[in-house]
């Protein structure tokens, strides 16, 4: 049987994640409040900002804007903004 959560990003009740993915007390917000479709949603986010911006995951001001962006996305319903990246039309 799938763990549900009220997910805060998609403003529906929906399957959690099966574990933790993020370490500490936003760890455990997420885990308790974001799906694992919103998740998805996020990693494909992370990873056209990590590309875009060249981050380096050992840099911890980086870490700290990811951060930033990550909570943005999922609890304040923010969209990532990648500079040049159209999205692709419906």
């Amino acid at each position: 049987m799938a763990r549900m959560v009220q997910c805060a990003r998609l403003k529906k009740e929906a399957e959690g994640l099966d574990f933790q993915m993020y370490p500490g007390d936003l760890g455990k917000r997420i885990f308790d409040n974001i799906s694992k479709e919103a998740w998805g949603q996020w990693q494909g986010k992370q990873t056209m900002l990590i590309n875009e911006h060249k981050l380096n995951m050992m840099d911890p001001e980086h870490r700290k804007m990811l951060e930033q962006q990550m909570e943005h996305f999922l609890f304040e319903d923010g969209e990532v903004q990648i500079e040049g990246y159209v999205p692709p039309s419906e």
